[in-house]
């Protein structure tokens, strides 16, 4: 709901305590559009009022969408014993509790993984029925025959009787150790290794590149990340 109390506005964005408000407001540190807040319980309407905090305006974002470009050796978890996971790597600026990884890569694939706190966003992109699109390169340790991208791409049939959705397949380097493109629509539990495991092929290195429309940051090292864009959020979702 766009109307909430001023102490609950900042506290939605894991800014500051409500202690911490509460004493901002005793000292005159914060406008409601033009006028000195009061008291920490006035009412503001998100979508009319700008809020100032020492002559500073705080957005307010219900949700948040953040881009990261995990490395081998991250678990795509909220938490895990022993583990670093992936909201590890995230700044303090950016870290709220209810962050999650929207989708799973494997401990050793690398990658875009999109993190947020918004379920209904993260079930959209990942239902394979929407068809949003996640592209990886793979390298394998042996050639792909015609014969093998020709059952990828019909939706190849899993060593335990899992059909899998057709898939798009593009062969990047043709050697003795070939890097391929894959573009699945879907999240099956290690499913790309599995499909080359069909074929006798293993996966050597793999990483996620896209997401719908939506490439990884080439400016983002291992590890880093950013927060994605209200228009890459709509690049992601017209795949």
């Amino acid at each position: 709901m766009p109307v909430m109390r001023l102490d609950k506005f900042f506290s939605s964005q894991e800014l500051f305590s409500r202690k911490d408000i509460r004493t901002f407001v005793k000292k005159g540190n914060i406008k409601i559009n033009s006028t000195v807040a009061k008291s920490h319980e006035e009412k503001i309407d998100t979508d009319k009022d700008t809020i100032y905090l020492n002559n500073e305006v705080v957005e307010y974002k219900p949700y948040l969408y953040i881009m990261l470009n995990k490395p081998q050796g991250v678990v795509s978890a909220s938490s895990s014993k022993g583990h670093k996971t992936v909201l590890d790597l995230i700044p303090p600026h950016l870290f709220r509790s209810d962050l999650f990884p929207a989708g799973r890569l494997d401990k050793d694939t690398e990658g875009f993984v999109l993190i947020t706190n918004d379920g209904d966003f993260s079930h959209h992109i990942l239902s394979p029925k929407n068809h949003i699109e996640k592209k990886y390169i793979a390298v394998l340790d042996g050639r792909i025959t015609p014969d093998g991208i020709a059952q990828i791409e019909a939706g190849i049939t899993l060593a335990d009787g899992t059909v899998c959705q057709a898939a798009k397949l593009k062969v990047i380097e043709d050697s003795d150790t070939p890097s391929v493109e894959v573009s699945i629509c879907e999240g099956k539990y290690h499913q790309i290794k599995r499909m080359f495991g069909v074929l006798g092929l293993g996966v050597n290195y793999l990483k996620r590149t896209q997401m719908g429309n939506l490439k990884l940051d080439p400016k983002l090292a291992l590890s880093g990340c950013r927060e994605i864009l209200h228009k890459e959020i709509e690049e992601i979702l017209a795949n």
